[in-house]
């Protein structure tokens, strides 16, 4: 399983010098990482990058160079990384709109469990969603959720052979019918599967 550990960051001095090159990679990694679904929802797929960026900055803003700090960020970000067997996503809701973005979650109510992939002929997979806290309620859904969508041997194994990946929603607040994502998307997530198995 990769995670992060101590070693993996920067100083808060290192990182400040750092940063403007790795700001920079990373922003360019990110733009194979999001799957628009539709015009208000979007997939933001995390990896180990994208989550030492997260951690870095975290420590950055906060100013935090004490070991029990930087371990607590750790703690709290590494679970976010894919384990080789799985996708991990931020899922977001989208709406500029105060007004229309209140009611548009009080419709998508139940949305996290209704969001899919499929690997090529395989069954479609519907993530397991808000595993570190509860994010809707009786009245409206969040417009965060975080995502973990669990493959099995023979997804990874299709995945792995190039076949396509597809995505849709199935919440009849906002559905979205299947479609095949972009291929630099689809080489990405694949990596994932690969990528997170060397150590």
């Amino acid at each position: 399983m990769t995670q992060l550990s101590r070693a993996d960051l920067w100083s808060l001095e290192e990182y400040a010098e750092e940063r403007p090159r790795f700001r920079a990679q990373v922003m360019a990694h990110k733009k194979t990482r999001q799957l628009a679904l539709g015009e208000h929802a979007r997939l933001y797929f995390e990896d180990a990058l994208t989550i030492k960026y997260q951690i870095q900055e975290m420590l950055r803003i906060e100013k935090v160079f004490e070991a029990a700090g930087i371990a607590e960020e750790l703690d709290a970000y590494n679970p976010l990384i894919p384990d080789g067997h799985n996708w991990k996503a931020t899922f977001m809701i989208e709406y500029a709109d105060p007004a229309e973005r209140a009611e548009r979650l009080a419709q998508m109510i139940g949305i996290e469990d209704k969001v899919w992939l499929q690997v090529g002929n395989c069954e479609k997979v519907y993530p397991i969603a808000d595993e570190d806290l509860e994010r809707s309620n009786a009245t409206k859904t969040s417009s965060v959720h975080f995502m973990r969508f669990e493959l099995t041997p023979d997804m990874i194994t299709a995945a792995g052979s190039g076949e396509p990946i597809h995505a849709g929603v199935d919440h009849p607040a906002y559905p979205i019918a299947k479609f095949e994502i972009d291929p630099a998307i689809r080489d990405s997530l694949t990596a994932d599967l690969e990528s997170s198995q060397v150590h």
